[in-house]
Order: C-alpha cells, then structure tokens, then sequence
C-alpha cells in the first residue's frame, strides 16, 4: 500500500508542475474559450489519460526488457536531466508568454483555415443541429477529436511522457497512473475553466523552477534508495 502512495504521491506532484503553463494547457484554455467546454475538456482528459496509461505500462514493461538496476540507474539520469533542463528554461528562457503566444497563433491559423467564410452561414445552423444530436454524436464531434489529437500529439515525447515512463519503471505503476490522472484533470479543468485569463497570468519560470526542484529531490531520491531485486 505505501509503494501505490508513493507513486501516487511523486505523480501527482510531478504531474502538476510539468502540466501547468505547458502547450496543451495553453491549448485546452484557448480551444475552450471558442467551442463547448465540455467537449474540450472530455477530449483533453481522454487524451492525457491514454497518454498516461500507455506511458505507465512502458515503464511496467521497461525492467522485464532490462535488468531492475539498470531501469533504476535511468529513472535517477531522466529525474536529473529532466531537472537540470527546467531550471535551465527558468533561469534562461525569456519571456512568459511566448509559449502561450505560439500556440494562440497555431490555434488561430488552423481555426481560419478550417472556417473561413463558411463560419457565418453556419451559426444558425449549428443551433438547430445541437438540439437533434445524439449524445454520441457530441461526444465524437470534430470539436472533441481536435482536442484529443492536439492534446495527445502535443505530449508524445513531452518530458512529462518520459518522467512518466521513468516513475512507472521505479515505483509502482498503478499509484503512478492513478496520480497522473488526477494531476492532468486538475490542471486541464483548471485550463478549461479558467480560459486564457488564467494562463496569461501564470508564470512559466517559477512554474519551470519549482518542477526543476522537484526532478532533481526525486532524482536524488532515486540515486539514494536501494535498487529492489
């Protein structure tokens, strides 16, 4: 039981300082701030809890294709690294809104390429239609399958994927899904509910600082702790 805590526990935690201020928070409060947000928020969390699952099981998978030692010794060098890149985007990255910046201009472009002049005639339409679907039919709108692809591309090979797959080769794989999980629900809810007010105001270098603390205590735990056999 203390093993599922732990990998709960350091999920969670890691989860959260990885996810805020990240692309795809910034993608779900700018997608939410133009369609139902709903269908944003249930594609984002679909998205990030598969991500999550399939990172988990790699890193479940990872010690029956490698010795435990050797997973151990790569779980402390991704904590580290891991670590060592956000302090450096804390201490020389310039700029708190570039990122929130890139996406609202990816966003946008995508948005005018998919409307364009069609958006206008297609309002009152759109109405009457919301009436006459099926729930289903909601739940695999484009608006729903946009959120999901933008979610799930923007974090395959994310560092938080790879801490993920790191933490679930070094502590117990369900406490670390169970923890990553409600760590991408809180942060994506708080992105949808918040809108882009919330994101403009968070501040992506003592975010990127606090979660460069957190990799390297972890790192160095893991360096400390005795390998299990």
């Amino acid at each position: 039981m203390s093993s599922i805590v732990q990998g709960f526990t350091k999920s969670l935690a890691m989860t959260i300082l990885s996810e805020i201020g990240d692309k795809t928070f910034f993608a779900a409060a700018i997608l939410a701030m133009r369609h139902p947000r709903r269908l944003v928020l249930s594609g984002c969390l679909l998205s990030l809890t598969v991500m999550t699952i399939l990172s988990a099981l790699v890193g479940w998978a990872a010690p029956n294709l490698l010795s435990r030692t050797w997973t151990h010794h790569i779980t402390t060098f991704l904590f580290l690294g891991f670590g060592l890149w956000s302090l450096k985007d804390a201490l020389f990255e310039e700029g708190d809104t570039e990122e929130l910046a890139e996406v609202e201009a990816k966003l946008d472009k995508d948005w005018k390429a998919n409307n364009g002049a069609t958006q206008n005639n297609k309002k009152v339409d759109d109405a009457a239609k919301k009436q006459q679907r099926s729930f289903l039919s909601q739940f695999f709108s484009p608006i729903f399958l946009q959120a999901f692809s933008i979610t799930f591309f923007g974090e395959w090979g994310d560092k938080s994927q790879l801490a993920t797959i790191g933490l679930a080769a070094d502590e117990n794989p369900f406490g670390v899904v169970l923890g990553g999980i409600l760590g991408q629900a809180l942060c994506t809810t708080a992105a949808v509910v918040g809108g882009k007010s919330l994101a403009s105001q968070i501040s992506e270098k003592i975010v990127a600082l606090s979660g460069g603390i957190l990799f390297i205590v972890f790192g160095i735990q893991s360096f400390l702790s005795p390998v299990e056999s």
